[in-house]
């Protein structure tokens, strides 16, 4: 063996890992820096823009797709917008803030029929979750946290992570009750540290 020549330990590896904070920031970046043009190429779904590319490349090798479309809804969601948003939570959550004076969530028929869709869905409910974006853009209520939903979404055909179902849990939760749980939760992993 000679001296340039790369020994057999250090196998090269061929993919690049995923960075979906690092997505986020970036697209946080755009909203704050006001850059319009950027966000507007994102919105663009017919063609793929340098933007979406960009975007991509924060999805590694195995998830360019998901992170270009990822960039797509955070853009939707924040046309017109000159402050980011970070969102909460997970999409069902955020689903159940969706809805007017008659109802929110699962009292609302538009929301329900809604969530219905995205998660009786086997393949990723782009479609679906293009709406949901715009719906709560329109009812100006935050957003689920992007990072969340874009781990969530890589994993949505993972039996046992039960992506699908966990949204639909979050969705029908009372309101009463998700607060309840939070602090209940809070209080195991503080009980735990200690």
């Amino acid at each position: 063996m000679t001296e340039d020549s790369l020994p057999d330990e250090f196998p090269v590896r061929d993919t690049f890992p995923h960075d979906s904070s690092e997505l986020v920031d970036w697209l946080t970046t755009l909203v704050r820096n006001r850059e319009y043009g950027t966000l507007a190429n994102l919105r663009r779904t017919g063609t793929r823009t340098n933007a979406h590319i960009r975007a991509g490349w924060f999805g590694g090798s195995e998830h360019r797709d998901l992170f270009e479309r990822m960039a797509i809804l955070f853009a939707l969601y924040h046309q017109g917008r000159s402050c980011p948003s970070y969102g909460y939570g997970s999409l069902g959550a955020a689903a159940a803030r969706i809805g007017d004076g008659t109802g929110r969530g699962p009292d609302n028929p538009g929301a329900q029929r809604l969530v219905e869709r995205v998660v009786a869905s086997r393949r990723v409910p782009w479609r679906h979750l293009q709406h949901t974006v715009v719906r709560l853009r329109s009812c100006d209520q935050a957003p689920p946290s992007w990072s969340r939903l874009t781990e969530d979404l890589i994993r949505w055909n993972d039996r046992r992570a039960r992506i699908a179902y966990n949204w639909s849990v979050d969705f029908h939760t009372p309101a009463g009750k998700a607060r309840t749980l939070i602090g209940k939760t809070q209080n195991d992993q503080k009980d735990r540290t200690a």
